[in-house]
């Protein structure tokens, strides 16, 4: 879950909100909706531990076309553009260290070409992580527990240098102007639901453990734990290193941050405090994030194809598995290629504005499905129920609902985009359906 999100999104969400408290607050509601989701999740995870995460939980709750529809965004928009653009933010910090080469302004205006250097970084990191995953489970496991211990560390460092060397102030949080009295009741509503939707790419990843249900130990105890323990984690982190920032730096800095596309909060922060030797030092720290966020996702999604193509639902060599390292080798190398394609096509803003939209549509059906399975499944054994059932459930999927009417409102050609994505896959599902038949 952490990477890039942890050190970019705070500058957008203040230049909106203006008001530290509000972007704070805004954390805290995103992680909350986020915790909501896993705790609901939980339930349906300890009773189907079956490899594909979502994709098994659908095929049990609505049948095989659903399901197939989730297999078929995630692999199309959600889970690859995510690999995508994590891996360019990862060049793009190298970028920051060791100049990379450019091609002729002339070339440039071409999006294949705009930023070549950055795109052959990031495609080769997705290339080196994918091989990594071929040679086993074990050797991507590790590499995201290092990367992940390594980002904690990193983290509570930036926090105890920003909150204990002098430069902060608490009057940035005192001084600023409540957005209520500029936007009103209802326009501070739309600017906090914005501000949240940029929180949220920031947790984005929650749910793919799952994804893994045939490789983990004993998957109908460990999952559900490692969803609630493992969000409940990246909150609190979330919460205090946004608050360093905030405290660091003025409303006004991050505004003009936000303003320059080249701008990270988490950069800026250390500029301020440590000059630039912090920099570099950052620099690198948010090359290691990115670099274990990547890994995170080709490491877990690759079992999702695996899964479908198992089920004759997905390109058929996804199935295989490689003879010596037992990984989905083929599903891997898929995965890899479009990540790829899709850091080739430059068009990874308006990807990542689709992914929230288009994961909180499976995400409120996820939930409705724990109603579902109560209904159509009332005497199998649960491992963990949801908490707070049917009320907790049920406010997560109004929450579900509300976003999607909300980003349909606000990024409508975003939305259609998406839209547009999730039925392409319709003439895939028929040809694979029918042969399988």
């Amino acid at each position: 879950m952490i990477g890039s999100g942890v050190f970019k999104k705070v500058a957008p969400m203040t230049a909106a909100l203006g008001n530290p408290w509000w972007v704070i607050l805004a954390w805290i509601m995103a992680g909350l909706v986020s915790l909501a989701g896993a705790l609901t999740n939980a339930e349906v995870a300890g009773l189907i531990a079956d490899p594909g995460g979502q994709y098994a939980y659908f095929k049990r709750m609505y049948g095989k076309a659903f399901s197939f529809s989730f297999g078929w965004t995630s692999f199309a928009v959600i889970q690859t553009a995510t690999a995508a653009s994590v891996a360019y933010v990862f060049a793009q910090s190298l970028n920051s260290l060791v100049p990379l080469p450019h091609l002729s302004a002339a070339m440039e205006q071409y999006a294949f070409f705009d930023n070549i250097g950055v795109k052959v970084v990031a495609i080769g990191l997705i290339t080196i992580l994918t091989i990594i995953n071929i040679r086993g489970v074990e050797n991507g496991g590790f590499v995201s527990n290092l990367i992940a211990s390594t980002m904690v560390i990193a983290i509570v460092s930036i926090v105890l240098i920003g909150l204990g060397m002098p430069g902060g102030t608490m009057e940035h949080f005192n001084s600023a102007p409540n957005p209520i009295e500029k936007l009103g009741t209802a326009g501070l509503f739309t600017v906090f639901f914005a501000a949240m939707m940029q929180a949220f790419w920031a947790y984005e990843g929650w749910n793919n453990l799952g994804f893994m249900g045939g490789e983990i130990k004993d998957p109908t105890k460990n999952i559900p734990l490692a969803l609630i323990f493992g969000v409940g984690v990246v909150m609190l982190i979330y919460t205090v290193i946004n608050f360093t920032y905030l405290y660091v730096l003025s409303p006004n800095e991050l505004t003009a941050i936000a303003h320059n596309p080249n701008g990270i909060a988490g950069v800026e922060v250390i500029r301020k405090l440590l000059g630039e030797a912090g920099v570099f030092i950052v620099s690198i720290l948010i090359c290691v994030a990115t670099f274990g966020s990547t890994n995170g996702v080709l490491l877990t999604a690759s079992r999702l194809y695996y899964t479908m193509a198992k089920d004759s639902l997905f390109f058929k060599g996804a199935a295989q598995v490689h003879p010596t390292f037992q990984t989905p080798t083929i599903s891997l190398i898929i995965q890899g290629v479009w990540s790829s394609l899709l850091v080739l096509s430059g068009s990874f803003d308006q990807l990542t504005d689709m992914l929230v939209f288009a994961a909180f549509l499976y995400y409120g059906a996820m939930a409705a499905g724990v109603f579902v399975l109560r209904v159509k499944e009332p005497n199998t054994p649960r491992t963990i129920k949801a908490f707070g059932y049917p009320v907790l459930p049920a406010l997560f999927i109004l929450f579900c609902i509300a976003l999607v009417v909300s980003s349909v409102i606000e990024r409508p050609w975003e939305c259609f985009y998406g839209l547009l994505l999730i039925a392409s896959g319709l003439p895939f599902y028929f040809v694979w359906n029918r042969v399988k038949g």
